[in-house]
C-alpha cells in the first residue's frame, strides 16, 4: 500500500473527530424535545464531548509515546465506536451525557495519536510531510463543513440518532484499515493519571458551576463551592506538574516564545466561536422556524468559507505577514460579525440576519485559527513541539466549554429558555453573541498589545521529533 493511503486514513480520523463537534448542532432541539433537556442543560451535549475531549489530550499524546500510537489510534477508535452507540439508543438525557463523554475519550486518543502516525510516516521527507499535513490539515474544516450539512440530512429524513450511529460503519472500517499504518514500539515511562483525573475533574467542575449558577444564584454558597472547588483541583493539577517526575504537562514549556500569548488567544477564541455557531442553530430552529435540513443547509456558506479560506488564502497570508497581525485582526473581525449577529430579531430572515454576519464571523475564524496553532508551535524546540500542540489544542476545547457555559448562563437570564416566546428566546440568543463579540474583541486587542512580534519565516512550522522504535 502506498503511503498517501496511509495519510488518507489519518485525515479520516482527523475529519471525524472534528465532525463529531458540528454533525449534533442541527439535532439539539429534536434532541431537547425527545429527551428532556432544559434549555441550560442542552449544552452537555456538547460540553460532555469537549471537556473529555480537551482534559484527556494531554494523557492521550502520552499514552501514544509510550504505548504506541497504532495501538493508541485503535483504541480510541473503539471506545469512540462504543460512546457513539450509547449515545445513539439513549432514552433519557443522562445517558445521552454520558455516550457523549465517551465519545469524547475516543477523540483524546485518536487525535495525538494520529499526528504521531502523520509524523513517523512523513518525517523523513519534508516535501511529502508538508503534503500530508495539508491533505490533514484541510479534514478539519471539512469534518466541519459535513457534519453541519449531514447532521441536517439525518435529522430531518431519519432521526437524530442517526448522527451518532454514523459512526459506527466507518469506525469499523478505520479499525479494519489500521493495519496498514506502522507499528510503533512502545517505550518505557510512567503515565500521570493523577494529572489527567485533576485537570478533567476541574474543568468540568467549572463549568457545571457556570451552568448552574443562574439557578443557584452566583453569590450562593453552592455556587462558590463549587467554583472554589474548580480551582482547588486546577491548583492542584499545577502542582503534580510541577513535582511529578513524570508530568503530562512540564510547566518549563511555558518558557517557550508566544506560547502563552497564543494559548491565551486560542482560549479565547474558543470561548468566541463555539457559543456563536450553539446559538445560531437554536436561532434558525426556534426563532426562525427552520427544519434541520434547513438549518444545516443555512449554515454550509460559513462553513464552506472557512474551508476554502484555511487551505488557500490563510498559508500565504501568514508567510507574508506573519502570525500576529492575523491573529488579532482575525479576533477582531470574528468579534465585528458576532457584533452583527447581537441585532437579530424575532422576526428576522437569513438572507439579512443571519447570512452576512455569519459570513463574517466565518472570515475572522479563519484568519486566526491556524495562525493561532503556529505562533503557538514556532518556538518550540523539536524535544518540546509535540507538548506544545497538545497544550494549544487543549486550551481550545477549554475555552469552547467554559464560553459557552458562560454565555449559555447569561443567555438563559435573558430569556433563552422560554421556548415559544420568541422575543424573549430573540433577546437571550442576542446576549450570546454580544458576550461572545465582547470575548473576541478583548482577545484580539490582547494578541495585538502582547504577542510578541514576528517575522513571517518565523512562523514556519518545527520540526516534530518522533520516535525511532519503528516497524511495519
Amino acid at each position: 500500500m502506498t503511503l498517501a493511503l496511509h495519510t488518507w486514513v489519518l485525515a479520516a480520523a482527523q475529519f471525524m473527530v472534528i465532525m463529531d463537534t458540528s454533525i449534533i448542532g442541527v439535532a439539539l432541539p429534536e434532541m431537547q424535545r425527545d429527551l428532556g433537556f432544559s434549555p441550560g442543560d442542552l449544552q452537555w451535549v456538547f460540553n460532555a464531548y469537549v471537556i473529555a475531549f480537551g482534559g484527556l489530550l494531554l494523557l492521550g499524546g502520552r499514552l501514544s509515546d509510550l504505548l504506541g500510537a497504532r495501538r493508541v489510534f485503535t483504541a480510541g477508535w473503539t471506545v469512540l465506536i462504543a460512546g457513539s452507540v450509547v449515545a445513539a439508543a439513549a432514552q433519557t438525557a443522562w445517558v445521552e451525557v454520558l455516550g457523549r463523554a465517551v465519545q469524547g475519550v475516543g477523540g483524546a486518543l485518536i487525535a495525538p495519536s494520529a499526528m504521531t502516525l502523520l509524523m513517523i510516516l512523513f518525517a523523513h521527507d519534508p516535501k511529502e510531510l508538508g503534503k500530508a499535513m495539508a491533505l490533514y490539515g484541510a479534514a478539519a474544516p471539512a469534518g466541519g463543513t459535513a457534519g453541519v450539512f449531514l447532521g441536517g440530512v439525518f435529522t430531518e429524513w431519519l432521526s437524530w440518532p442517526w448522527v451518532f450511529i454514523v459512526y459506527v460503519p466507518i469506525g469499523l472500517a478505520t479499525l479494519a484499515a489500521t493495519g496498514l499504518l506502522p507499528a510503533v514500539a512502545p517505550r518505557r515511562g510512567g503515565v500521570d493519571v493523577l494529572g489527567a483525573a485533576t485537570v478533567t475533574a476541574g474543568l468540568a467542575l467549572a463549568v457545571f458551576a457556570v451552568v448552574r449558577a443562574p439557578q443557584a444564584g452566583w453569590g450562593a454558597a453552592q455556587t462558590l463551592l463549587e467554583l472554589g472547588g474548580a480551582a482547588a483541583l486546577l491548583a492542584l493539577f499545577l502542582v503534580i506538574q510541577r513535582t511529578g517526575r513524570e508530568p503530562l504537562m512540564p510547566l518549563g514549556v511555558w518558557r517557550v516564545p508566544r506560547l502563552g500569548s497564543a494559548n491565551l488567544a486560542m482560549t479565547l477564541l474558543g470561548a468566541a466561536w463555539i457559543p456563536m455557531w450553539y446559538f445560531l442553530n437554536l436561532y434558525l430552529q426556534q426563532v426562525l422556524g427552520y427544519g434541520a435540513f434547513a438549518s444545516g443547509a443555512a449554515l454550509l456558506p460559513m462553513t464552506g468559507l472557512l474551508m476554502v479560506f484555511m487551505t488557500a488564502v490563510t498559508a500565504r497570508l501568514l508567510g507574508r505577514f506573519g502570525a500576529k497581525p492575523l491573529i488579532g485582526g482575525g479576533l477582531l473581525v470574528l468579534a465585528a460579525g458576532l457584533l452583527w449577529l447581537s441585532a437579530v430579531e424575532p422576526t428576522g430572515t437569513f438572507a439579512v440576519d443571519v447570512l452576512p454576519a455569519s459570513l463574517v464571523a466565518a472570515l475572522g475564524m479563519s484568519l486566526a485559527y491556524i495562525p493561532v496553532m503556529m505562533a503557538a508551535l514556532s518556538g518550540a524546540p523539536q524535544e518540546q513541539a509535540g507538548l506544545a500542540s497538545g497544550i494549544v489544542n487543549t486550551t481550545y476545547q477549554v475555552g469552547s466549554a467554559l464560553g459557552l457555559a458562560a454565555l449559555t448562563a447569561l443567555a438563559t437570564t435573558q430569556g433563552a429558555d422560554r421556548l415559544g416566546d420568541l422575543p424573549a428566546l430573540t433577546d437571550g440568543f442576542s446576549a450570546a453573541f454580544l458576550g461572545a463579540a465582547i470575548v473576541a474583541a478583548v482577545g484580539g486587542i490582547v494578541t495585538l498589545l502582547a504577542m510578541r512580534g514576528e517575522t513571517p519565516a518565523a512562523t514556519e512550522q518545527p520540526r516534530t521529533a518522533v520516535s525511532d522504535q519503528v516497524g511495519v
